[in-house]
């Protein structure tokens, strides 16, 4: 028996992790993949370039919902995506990480009784003002089986009583970090951004931002840029420049030394992490992608997921304090030779783990049913 399996997806991270794991539910034949594409992240630079480098089978429905306020977003994507698993009758529905569309594609499949996956489970920032936080926290209460990337996932599902629920939860590590060394091997090929930057010989710093809890108060992102600023006169910064970052420094007016570059695809994002010093982000995938090449990372938050960076000295909690980011670059400085990368947080194979939960969830659902 062939399985059917809806996998939802809207925004970059979960374009990242879905490669692998399709990838490897086409090489094994066992399970029909079709995948909904929200159209969350709708720039063809945050979109479909990954699509087409990353070779992810095309979605076969792309739902077009954006550029619009989180019950708005939700709801759409709730109703399109109901409909279409009436439609289709998977066998399971699967979700990663915490945007609006996990949460609508979670709500769906739970409202009609379809066993939901979970990838990326059990992560807390401890923030409820964060829409990532309550998506992830729902999210995981409803999922049937629940894939974690650490241990402290698994004791934060531990404390909220999940050893009461029927759910099964199961440590795998992150899928990312599969993603980042299969497709390293191909940067002489793909990774085209160096022929348009030309750059001077030296190191630089890659940063980005992009979350509402800074695009969206002034205050917090003028003193983020201004930061960053102070470390671009040591160190070129280099910014992929997210279109709601764009939108509301160009709302702003206010302009800051640093290298603006568009948006760029996930080749040309790992040749970056391969060439930088370090990196600045408030970005959760970033930030683990940072440490899978090897590079200290300065978290533009006031909280991180991903514990395990801070606690062995990889990254740096500095929110938006550019007094604290301006230390924290400079203890990387006198740290960096120090570090060491080959210490395992994440686990290893972690797609075909997955691969192998999935499909025995599907068979122990098959043998009850039958």
């Amino acid at each position: 028996m062939k399985y059917k399996i809806v996998t939802i997806l809207g925004a970059r991270p979960q374009f990242v992790k879905a490669a692998v794991l399709s990838r490897i539910i086409s090489n094994e034949q066992e399970i029909d993949e079709i995948i909904i594409h929200t159209g969350q992240h709708y720039d063809a630079n945050m979109s479909a370039v990954f699509f087409r480098e990353m070779q992810i089978p095309d979605p076969k429905y792309n739902l077009e919902i954006n550029g619009l306020g989180h019950g708005a977003m939700t709801g759409q994507m709730l109703e399109k995506i109901e409909e279409i698993l009436h439609n289709e009758k998977p066998n399971l529905v699967l979700v990663y990480g915490d945007t609006n569309s996990t949460i609508a594609g979670a709500l769906a499949a739970k409202k009609l009784n379809i066993p939901l996956v979970h990838v990326e489970a059990g992560l807390r920032s401890f923030n409820m003002k964060m829409p990532e936080e309550i998506n992830r926290i729902l999210t995981d209460r409803m999922s049937d089986l629940l894939l974690c990337p650490t241990d402290t996932a698994l004791e934060n599902l531990a404390r909220e009583g999940f050893k009461n629920f029927t759910a099964k939860v199961m440590k795998v590590g992150d899928i990312m970090k599969d993603a980042v060394l299969y497709y390293s091997q191909f940067l002489k090929q793909k990774a085209k951004v160096f022929d348009s930057l030309h750059l001077e010989s030296g190191p630089f710093i890659l940063a980005t931002i992009h979350r509402q809890e800074n695009t969206d108060n002034p205050k917090r992102l003028a003193e983020i840029f201004e930061g960053l600023s102070r470390l671009h006169k040591t160190y070129p910064v280099i910014m992929p420049l997210h279109p709601r970052t764009k939108h509301i420094l160009e709302q702003s007016g206010i302009q800051y030394p640093i290298r603006f570059i568009e948006p760029v695809g996930y080749f040309d994002m790992l040749a970056l992490l391969k060439n930088c010093a370090m990196v600045v982000t408030d970005s959760g995938g970033l930030q683990k992608e940072a440490f899978f090449s090897k590079k200290p990372v300065i978290i533009a938050r006031d909280e991180t997921e991903w514990t395990e960076l801070v606690t062995h000295g990889f990254g740096f909690i500095v929110g938006a304090n550019k007094k604290k980011m301006i230390q924290a670059f400079e203890k990387i400085e006198m740290t960096k030779d120090t570090m060491d990368f080959s210490i395992r947080l994440y686990g290893n194979k972690v797609g075909d783990k997955i691969y192998q939960e999935i499909l025995g969830l599907l068979k122990d659902n098959d043998s009850v049913d039958n």
